[in-house]
């Protein structure tokens, strides 16, 4: 029988293998014939364009127009072909599809090399990636040859003769034309120190509550201890400072405090390091006065993630023991200081959300999950299960959450509102309290003195039972705040309460409820700084817009919006805050008191910058329609009126920047075009003359001279999501996609320059914004949600 699984295996593993390499291969096929499309649109485009100048261009008219923007003149047999094929030409020298650069399309399966890298997380840019890459790999490096008179430094070339710098990111051409006052002393062999100043994580937003259990403690320092993104954060509620551990390189997933309450345990999924490497879920072992690494514990052990941790009890905690998240979810128990595992045994097919080890048995483990309680007792080297037994009572989907009584007794809480009582050392219901919550119980804690808390997800009821479990009192947390994930006891009738809307809140009865931390829900993007003070917004997908103080760390104010926010822009007044959002409409609210001032719509694409002019008389609209959205603002902030449409790009607008005279912008897109535009007529800038030596008010594109050095070695054109030059034009920070955030030298216009690199987000890092006096660096994760404060030092 086990040879007959081993051939099956074998032979689906196989076909797996086969099915991949087709695919893989189809895929390529499909890349190679639309470069051959997109090479034929170039070419009929160019024929195009001889015709029209034959037939309609006339001396002493308008200045030659580039390539893009030719009109027609009449209809001919090259445009009647050209009109078969939906691309548009690029400026940097190749062709993409309209189509599949501005709007989506439907999904196509990953190879198993794509699955390697991590994702943009958002749709259009996943599929970018995916077809830019594809095209990169059917393409010859032929581009990338110098001509003589040319010097070359390895990606990049220096035309010195037209003074420009020209990279290549996927096999295209980028070129950065160098302002003349750099035209003489620019090499590409300069070597460029590391900033002078550094980074230190002063302040992280936020609780991941959403979708994690039992991750909030109380330490004797006063601290609270709970995670966001890789960092694990201890927080003083009364002096209102916060310490980091910063251990992790991925996301946290579980935590617990040894009994000692000093040693504590956090547990981490796998990842992917900047070079493709697996970074190796596992459990890590600290100090929490000194924060110092203790032990590591089983790197290479674990699958996917470590979503279990705890600390035996009954023996000084000298066992700990993990669940891990394969689809057997394996138990495993530990000597954590010897670094060495003592038993290990599949614990469940279905989630398991809850191991624990019993208080007064150091030999017996709790875990609980989708219909589910098992109790394991530790024999020599084994597990052996006992499933605990329902019998005549209701059987729930989930069994949620478990703690201890005082008297050994196990308690749970369910899916179905009833809270069953477990007699010591048995497997059956002694007790049961039917109906404790409208709705599934996420929570148990047992107080110091021997009474029951319970957090209730649906009803959003913390309520209070005596020891007899009847209630005695409850209290109800906000819809804004969200469900309860989470309770844990805090001082003498204080208690704590995180939230499935990653909240936490300080809470006593009968109905004290204060909001202590406080972050966003669903994928951020949106950021930008107040002109003046220290303040900064941010907007998510999550549809929540909050205005942060940065001395409190506490939103002065949140507004829910009825789309998806993507991106946000102050006025230089401070006045109002422009927002974009995920459906092609961008409002304004007013500053101080967050009311609605204006709303407006352009296309019904992903609005990906709002940026003002520095005079404050112009609004910037980028869209993922590929079109830049110029209005007149008067009234400081509180009128506007559509005066031009920029058009010529062939893919969707990543960044924007305006000039300091307010008078040009620069605009990057995603298949890597620069292009330049006058304000005041929405014109494609083509002389470089005009625009080589302008002075920009921002440095937020990340393709430009002053910029392109934050590009890493091999970079596919999606890895750097953001710069940022600080006000006084002496720092450039970057957010990459693995997690990081660079300080490098302002300007940065060496391959590849040195820099400072910081962790602590475990997704994407979609955002960096250095506040009006670069004093801190505010820095915003994708999916992780987070938001990070950092001091310059």
């Amino acid at each position: 029988m086990m040879a007959d699984d081993t051939v099956s295996a074998s032979s689906n593993m196989d076909m797996e293998d086969r099915v991949s390499h087709l695919e893989q291969k189809l895929q390529l096929q499909e890349d190679e014939i639309q470069l051959l499309k997109s090479a034929l649109a170039d070419a009929l485009r160019r024929l195009g364009y001889c015709e029209e100048q034959a037939q309609g261009m006339h001396p002493g008219g308008a200045g030659r127009r580039p390539l893009a923007a030719a009109a027609p003149a009449q209809p001919t047999k090259v445009r009647q072909l050209l009109q078969a094929l939906p691309s548009r030409p690029v400026s940097n020298g190749y062709v993409q599809q309209k189509r599949l650069l501005s709007s989506p399309s439907s999904p196509r399966k990953e190879t198993a090399q794509s699955i390697k890298r991590k994702s943009m997380s958002t749709e259009r840019l996943t599929l970018v990636r995916r077809e830019m890459g594809a095209e990169s790999r059917s393409r010859t490096t032929s581009s990338s040859s110098s001509s003589g008179g040319k010097s070359k430094s390895k990606e990049c070339t220096l035309n010195a003769e037209d003074a420009y710098v020209r990279m290549f990111l996927r096999g295209r051409p980028v070129t950065m034309h160098i302002p003349d006052q750099q035209k003489e002393s620019y090499t590409l062999d300069h070597k460029v120190a590391l900033p002078n100043h550094k980074l230190k994580l002063q302040w992280v937003y936020g609780y991941r509550g959403r979708d994690c259990r039992s991750n909030l403690y109380l330490l004797p320092t006063g601290e609270i201890v709970y995670f966001n993104a890789s960092v694990v954060v201890l927080y003083n509620t009364e002096e209102e400072q916060q310490r980091h551990y910063l251990g992790h390189n991925d996301d946290v997933k579980c935590l617990c405090v040894h009994p000692d309450m000093v040693t504590i345990a956090t547990g981490q999924v796998a990842g992917n390091s900047k070079d493709g490497k697996p970074l190796l879920p596992h459990v890590r072992v600290w100090d929490s006065v000194t924060l110092n690494t203790l032990h590591v514990i089983g790197m290479g052990t674990f699958d996917r993630g470590v979503t279990c941790v705890a600390f035996s009890k009954s023996n000084g905690g000298t066992f700990l023991c993990a669940v891990d998240d394969a689809n057997d979810h394996i138990l495993s128990v530990w000597n954590w200081q010897k670094e060495k595992q003592l038993a290990e045994v599949k614990c469940s097919n279905d989630s398991v959300l809850a191991a624990v080890f019993h208080p007064m048995d150091d030999n017996l483990i709790v875990t609980c999950g989708k219909s589910h309680i098992n109790f394991w007792t530790i024999d020599s080297n084994t597990l052996v299960k006992k499933q605990g037994l329902f019998e005549k009572h209701e059987k729930p989907k989930y069994v949620l959450c478990v703690a201890f009584a005082e008297n050994g007794d196990a308690i749970t809480g369910d899916s179905s509102g009833n809270i069953y009582i477990w007699a010591k050392g048995g497997n059956r219901i002694s007790q049961q309290v039917s109906g404790a919550h409208e709705g599934g119980i996420f929570s148990l804690c047992v107080l110091k003195d021997g009474t029951l808390i319970s957090g209730g997800g649906k009803d959003r009821k913390v309520v209070l039972w005596g020891y007899d479990y009847r209630k005695q009192t409850d209290m109800e947390v906000g819809e804004s705040f969200g469900p309860v994930r989470t309770l844990a006891e805090g001082k003498p009738g204080e208690l704590f309460i995180g939230t499935t809307k990653n909240a936490i809140l300080r809470a006593s009865f009968p109905d004290t409820l204060t909001p202590i931390v406080q972050g966003h829900t669903d994928e951020l993007w949106g950021l930008d700084i107040h002109p003046s003070m220290e303040q900064f917004v941010t907007c998510s997908q999550d549809k929540q817009v909050h205005l942060w103080d940065t001395n409190s760390h506490q939103p002065l104010w949140s507004k829910t919006i009825e789309d998806p926010g993507r991106c946000a822009g102050f006025h230089p007044s401070g006045a109002v805050i422009a927002v974009g959002t995920m459906t092609g409409r961008w409002l304004v609210l007013d500053a101080d008191t967050h009311d609605l001032v204006s709303m407006h719509t352009d296309g019904d694409e992903i609005i990906s910058n709002v940026k003002y002019s520095p005079d404050g008389n112009f609004l910037a609209v980028s869209s993922h329609d590929n079109f830049v959205y110029i209005y007149a603002v008067t009234e400081n902030g509180r009128k506007y009126s559509r005066v031009g449409k920029c058009t010529g790009h062939s893919s969707f607008i990543t960044h924007v920047d305006w000039s300091k005279d307010s008078r040009y912008l620069i605009t990057n897109s995603g298949d890597y075009e620069i292009l330049f535009w006058e304000a005041a007529s929405s014109k494609h800038v083509t002389n470089m003359d005009t625009v080589r030596n302008v002075e920009w008010a921002t440095s937020t594109c990340t393709l430009s001279f002053n910029t392109f050095g934050v590009w890493p070695e091999g970079a596919d054109g999606t890895d750097i999501n953001a710069v940022c030059r600080s006000h006084d034009g002496s720092l450039l920070a970057s957010a990459d996609d693995f997690g990081k955030v660079h300080l490098f030298s302002f300007p940065c216009c060496q391959p590849r320059a040195p820099s400072h690199e910081y962790g602590g987000h475990s997704s994407h890092v979609t955002n960096v914004a250095f506040l009006h006096d670069n004093s801190h660096l505010i820095s915003t994760g994708g999916k992780d949600t987070s938001i990070q404060q950092w001091v310059v030092v």
